[in-house]
């Protein structure tokens, strides 16, 4: 740990993982979007095993979800998106995923969160954007967020990269964020390898460092 002008500046993984300082960012971990994740069972047990050594340690949890918007409250981007994603030409033909209250917008039951763990909605990939994340984690204390869930090449890497900027340390816990690309997933994380922003680790790793006894 480095120490300068009055600040402790965590090196190592080991460093950064203070259960009283990290927090664990569970990414958008819901029905229909695991449906779309071709390992999505061995990416559910792993979340799980982090969410449990998490809890163990006192780590606070946070979850997003994502949201769909009725058609009728889509803007230009929302309905663009929303024709890319579901290969469509007509606005006519979109059809909202995530609308609350569906099937598809729930969070997985087997990594269901505790009722002292925070839910929030976004519509957007940043789980910072537009939401009171940032706001609940510097009230905290928190200076660094573990992540886990889905999907790496789409949402993860820029809360990854927005938690950065924000002055978070990120710790992705790779073989706990899934994919649906894994192309494009390789090229998310050599991207966030190459800026240096992030710490990386898997599962084990992470849970042995939680559950090590502190000083």
């Amino acid at each position: 740990m480095r120490r300068a002008y009055g600040l402790s500046i965590p090196e190592t993984l080991e460093e950064a993982c203070d259960p009283a300082r990290m927090a664990l960012l569970v990414y958008d971990m819901q029905v229909g979007i695991l449906g779309q994740i071709p390992d999505a069972a061995a990416l559910t047990a792993n979340v799980a095993r982090v969410l449990d050594a998490a809890r163990s340690a006192g780590v606070r949890v946070l979850y997003s979800r994502h949201l769909s918007l009725p058609v009728e409250m889509m803007g230009v981007f929302q309905l663009r998106m929303a024709m890319a994603w579901q290969r469509v030409r007509s606005v006519e033909d979109v059809h909202p995923w995530f609308l609350r209250g569906s099937a598809g917008m729930e969070i997985s039951p087997e990594v269901a969160p505790l009722d002292r763990e925070a839910v929030f909605d976004k519509i957007t990939m940043s789980a910072f954007e537009g939401t009171w994340l940032d706001i609940a984690l510097r009230d905290l204390g928190i200076n660094a967020v573990a992540v886990v869930g889905a999907a790496i090449e789409v949402g993860i890497e820029p809360t990854v990269r927005h938690a950065a900027d924000l002055g978070y340390i990120p710790v992705v816990v790779g073989d706990a964020c899934g994919t649906g690309n894994r192309e494009a997933a390789e090229r998310s994380l050599a991207g966030l390898r190459f800026t240096g922003d992030a710490l990386f680790t898997d599962t084990g790793t992470l849970c042995r460092l939680l559950s090590a006894p502190r000083s």
